[in-house]
């Protein structure tokens, strides 16, 4: 163990070129599990219910593993800053790998789910970690964003092809292989990471840590309650069980508010996350979330159950969106140093995002694809000048003794923003589409077929498309015209739906002028203790 002055080695990064090349390879492999993991498993999802059983636990296989991250990446993010990330980026590794195993093993959907919720610790204490590793390594922001390209690129090409890869291991080699996938990557992770990640830590070996273990438990119970509620929402409205969950994440949250306040190291310091110069970035995180899940949530169903395209012309569709994340993210990278106010980039981003969801407001089943592929173009570029732009701005401003807390809420915002996004966004279009639904099978006198159409589903299966169309003609009902009613019913809900988004992203674009100018020239850093 020896401890290294900033001025010890180049003020931008803390390791020469190759050992930063290696190290950051580690965190690229890292990356790409996390990012196969959110898109390759939704592929399999149907197969395994099919197989297993328990179509009622369909949506918890989701959200356990959605429940217990977004507790975990402020937890650990925290933890990181005090103890220093590479053990717990190494322990992330082993976890979410073994956890996969075991959802790869599953043979009952209750098995899955609870295998989910362990990988979902995994993939929390990866998120609130892995990812802030890279500012430790590169203390200089214009250099990071160089070395940042590595992992924007990982995550985008893992995004990308997941849903194919998740559809050809599923349909040739069965859905286990879907987890089993993660095995060779997270070995692979977890060969880079231990042998040349360093080991940074920003507190002396000997300084006395007081964990906050009464502010990770309000912790969890806010943000869990807050999770449990935004995701049955679209299901059960607001009920009393609803309103009760909301109640608990709220007190929970005053509780912790008043607790961190007089804690004396505090898991979550809200001196920074109202700090002028770095709230209304975390403000952005969140509404930034918000428009990036409505829109790649609520498209595909758009393009399949509205339009009336395969599930192979959809992804074709959605393909330009996240690809051109990354290409975004290089691009920024490229341009934000050589710019005197790189604010403005945040500026060009919200618009694009904007342009773009109001493109999806205003395609029809006649528009030609070349046009939409063009919107999804527009939005995937606006996302990778906002995204990467918010975790430099945040890191920079955030200071070294905060890092890892202030990067974990940006992330956990960003989660909780796609959360409310999803489940505002789903029950607006879920109420407008039924209402609709109604009132064309009234037209018809078929107000007894609504449990067939209540579904949108019906409009992207053939089998049940079928099977409802000859039961509707035996009962003398019009069932092609109530089918197109039911398309334009759709269609009419999602449009009103990513018409939010567009308003979110507006209401963004406006509080990007209350973001504090930002320098991205070096400061000099305080020491660091290198094991």
């Amino acid at each position: 163990m020896a401890i290294h002055s900033a001025a010890a080695h180049s003020s931008d990064q803390v390791l020469p070129f190759r050992e930063s090349l290696l190290a950051m390879l580690g965190i690229a492999f890292v990356v790409m599990l996390v990012g196969l993991d959110s898109t390759v498993v939704g592929t399999a999802l149907p197969t395994v219910v099919a197989e297993l059983k328990g179509f009622e636990l369909y949506a918890w296989v989701a959200t356990s593993y959605l429940l217990t991250s977004v507790i975990t990446v402020p937890i650990f993010g925290r933890l990181g800053d005090f103890y220093g990330r590479k053990p717990f980026v190494i322990a992330s590794i082993v976890l979410f790998t073994a956890a996969s195993i075991l959802c790869g093993m599953a043979d009952s959907m209750l098995w899955l789910v609870i295998a989910r919720g362990l990988q979902g610790i995994g993939g929390g204490m990866l998120v609130g970690t892995a990812f802030t590793c890279s500012p430790d390594l590169f203390p200089g922001a214009h250099v990071r964003l160089r070395w940042q390209i590595m992992l924007s690129t990982a995550f985008g090409i893992s995004t990308a092809v997941g849903p194919s890869l998740g559809g050809f291991l599923t349909q040739y080699w069965g859905w286990r292989w879907v987890f089993y996938i993660n095995l060779p990557v997270g070995v692979l992770s977890l060969i880079f990471v231990s042998r040349y990640l360093p080991h940074l830590r920003h507190t002396a070996p000997d300084a006395k840590i007081r964990l906050d273990w009464p502010g990770a438990l309000l912790i969890t119970a806010s943000l869990g309650c807050l999770q449990l509620f935004v995701e049955m929402l679209p299901k059960h409205g607001f009920s009393l069980g609803m309103l009760a969950l909301l109640a608990t994440s709220i007190a929970a949250f005053y509780a912790l508010w008043k607790w961190e306040h007089k804690a004396p190291q505090p898991m979550l310091p809200f001196d920074l996350l109202f700090d002028p110069k770095l709230s209304t970035l975390f403000l952005l995180s969140l509404l930034s979330g918000f428009v990036m899940f409505s829109l790649m949530f609520f498209a595909p169903l758009l393009y399949q159950g509205g339009f009336g395209l395969s599930p192979q012309e959809a992804g074709l569709l959605i393909t330009p969106l996240v690809a051109c994340i990354t290409v975004g993210s290089i691009a920024n990278g490229r341009f934000i140093t050589r710019l005197k106010n790189p604010n403005v980039m945040l500026h060009i981003g919200f618009v694009l995002v904007a342009i773009s969801c109001l493109g999806e407001v205003i395609s029809n089943r006649w528009t030609a694809h070349g046009v939409i592929a063009c919107f999804m173009l527009t939005g995937g570029l606006g996302l990778g000048f906002i995204l990467p732009n918010l975790t430099i701005f945040i890191q920079q401003e955030s200071g070294r003794e905060h890092l890892g807390i202030a990067s974990a809420l940006m992330q956990s915002l960003r989660m909780i923003g796609s959360m409310l996004g999803t489940a505002i966004t789903g029950t607006l279009i879920n109420h407008l589409y039924a209402d609709n639904v109604h009132r064309a099978l009234d037209t018809e006198q078929a107000g007894a077929w609504f449990a067939s159409f209540a579904d949108p589903q019906i409009l992207i299966s053939r089998e049940t498309q079928s099977t409802v169309l000859e039961q509707l003609a035996r009962a003398g009902h019009n069932g092609r015209w109530l089918l197109e009613a039911a398309r334009d019913a759709l269609i009419a809900a999602i449009h009103m739906g990513l018409g939010l988004a567009v308003v979110v992203a507006i209401i963004a674009l406006w509080l990007v002028r209350r973001v504090p100018a930002i320098s991205l020239h070096v400061k000099r850093e305080p020491d660091v203790v290198t094991e």
